[in-house]
């Protein structure tokens, strides 16, 4: 049975282009979470009012890929320490956050957190509870991949 993650790590075209391309990966759809305002649009969150942050969905095989190893993923294309934003991108936007679905979730991504931390790293991200997600509009999704360009602010750095 497949499972659902989500993350925000900055702009959401950069986060959805390293999970599409993760084995396992079967679907990932870029959006809004844990905002106030119903059905936000774009122009909406990049107020910085809404309390959205722009989240990917991720729909995956647990027996091809875990859970773990998108949370490892997730540290590994941001700067997980970056207070203000990611990259070029700054606002409450752009915050780092994962919103767990199951109690065994969550413990999976503060175990990550904690291992981050005993090496030293101010982990930023926040460990919330999904709230309704908001699909974004057409043009955002799979943005890099349809354009065939790169993430400037997602690189990825090998932690584990």
């Amino acid at each position: 049975m497949n499972e659902t993650a989500y993350f925000a790590s900055g702009c959401f075209w950069g986060t959805e282009y390293w999970f599409i391309k993760n084995s396992g990966v079967l679907e990932t759809e870029a959006g809004y979470m844990g905002g106030n305002l119903e059905n936000p649009t774009y122009e909406d969150v990049m107020t910085g009012n809404t309390g959205h942050v722009e989240a990917v969905r991720v729909v995956f095989n647990p027996e091809i890929t875990s859970y773990e190893s998108l949370v490892k993923l997730f540290f590994e294309t941001h700067d997980f320490t970056q207070k203000n934003g990611q990259g070029p991108d700054l606002g409450s936007q752009y915050f780092s956050k994962i919103f767990y679905t199951t109690p065994e979730q969550k413990e999976v991504a503060e175990k990550i957190v904690f291992l981050l931390e005993k090496r030293g790293f101010d982990v930023t991200t926040e460990i919330l509870p999904e709230s309704k997600f908001w699909p974004a509009e057409e043009y955002h999704q799979k943005y890099f991949i349809r354009n065939q360009k790169q993430p400037y602010c997602h690189f990825r750095t090998v932690l584990f």
